[in-house]
């Protein structure tokens, strides 16, 4: 296991040492008194670790980053940081006042406002009804609910309850602050101004642990990240190199996958099939960054369409549209289809960078109006690392020329 080194930017806040985390898992658990008494020696349990071994500090005004996959234990050791749940081997300590937002409205009373709920979520973080008082407006404002502050909050849509919730967690100025997964809910408004506030409390010196999804999240507001897989400690270090061994596991195994998703059209032209071809014209399982690919689909028609037009659409994995193209705006004409007809969009260089995409495909007609055949979101594929190590969303391609 990796053991980690402080930043030079300040002393340790967050001491985590040997921490371990154990659950019981019961295969037969009692339903009642009378079957515990009945049933003594036979309710059976295992030990399951959640957390197993875990040090790290993180210093005074660093954003570090906690990345793993579902189930790998990232919940349980911030709530070990917060005191929720105690350990059952090592320890932890936190220096200065802490603001976590661990669950969708958690702290939250239903039958309550959100005004009131600002002030219980509040008094649960240790603040004081004067201190509200002064950041009230700037709370309701944060979390642009002002039209809905005094209804309760049982009436929120998901959406509002963590605008809410985050607003409350943010404008307390906490020391630390601990955010498990909020950047990924919210409109693109909503997770743009949490960004910026996150910004500006790394900009303060303010001390972040950061649980996310998003691999973008972690390389832009992180100094440090740590990998926790199943339990365990897998490595520590730049956020980079981090995001990067960690979206390599994702892809052993995977190949190119066809879902089940939305679907709908007059049916005259039909997506039979669609395939990504590597540079020798094969079907491929993965894609590689900056390689040759091509896109190819199996149109169907039982009765002669004229000039439909296709259209392809590139999504991350965060649903954020990375590119769309079509026929029409790339001046490619399809005089007709019948029968079987196979069309091919070619890339000399794949510009998407290391990552997981899904991709929609359709068939319209000529104006754009009619959809003979859409299919949402149904192809999913995997891009590896290519050899430029182009970092970001997409890679630019080109060369230097340091010679002009």
């Amino acid at each position: 296991m990796a053991m980690s080194s402080t930043t030079k930017s300040g002393e340790p806040v967050v001491r985590v040492s040997h921490l371990s985390k154990r659950f019981r898992l019961f295969h037969e658990r009692n339903q009642s008194l009378k079957q515990s008494l009945l049933n003594l020696r036979r309710s059976t349990y295992e030990d399951f670790w959640a957390l197993r071994d875990i040090s790290f500090d993180v210093s005074e005004g660093e954003t570090f980053g906690i990345i793993g996959h579902n189930g790998s234990g990232k919940s349980t050791l911030l709530k070990c940081l917060t005191k929720i749940l105690e350990p059952d081997e090592g320890s932890v300590s936190v220096d200065g006042s802490i603001s976590a937002l661990l669950e969708l409205g958690a702290g939250f009373h239903p039958e309550l406002s959100g005004k009131e709920n600002v002030y219980l979520n509040a008094a649960i973080l240790g603040v004081s009804r004067r201190q509200v008082d002064q950041k009230f407006e700037e709370i309701v404002e944060f979390s642009g609910l002002e039209q809905f502050i005094d209804t309760p909050v049982k009436n929120y849509s998901s959406g509002m309850f963590v605008r809410l919730g985050f607003a409350v967690a943010v404008n307390v100025d906490p020391d630390v602050l601990i955010i498990d997964e909020v950047l990924a809910v919210g409109d693109a408004d909503f997770q743009a101004k949490c960004g910026d506030k996150i910004a500006d409390f790394r900009d303060r010196g303010k001390t972040i642990v950061l649980v996310t999804h998003g691999m973008s999240d972690v390389v832009r507001l992180c100094k440090r990240a740590a990998w926790i897989d199943h339990g365990n400690l897998r490595m520590i270090g730049p956020p980079q190199d981090i995001t990067e061994a960690y979206m390599q596991t994702t892809h052993d195994g995977r190949s190119v996958q066809y879902l089940d998703g939305l679907r709908w059209g007059t049916g005259e032209v039909q997506i039979a099939a669609v395939e990504i071809l590597g540079a020798d014209g094969q079907p491929v399982d993965f894609a590689t960054s900056g390689e040759p690919h091509a896109i190819q689909l199996l149109l169907t028609a039982a009765q002669p369409v004229i000039a439909p037009e296709i259209v392809l659409s590139i999504y991350d994995q965060n649903a954020t549209l990375v590119s769309e193209v079509s026929t029409r705006n790339r001046d490619a004409f399809i005089d007709q289809v019948h029968g079987e007809r196979i069309i091919r969009f070619e890339l000399d260089t794949l510009p998407l960078t290391e990552g997981t995409y899904e991709m929609s495909c359709s068939v319209v007609d000529e104006s754009g109006q009619r959809e003979y055949d859409v299919r949402s979101r149904f192809v999913k594929f995997d891009v590896l690392k290519g050899d430029s190590g182009d970092r970001g969303l997409v890679t630019l391609g080109g060369s230097w020329n340091v010679n002009p």
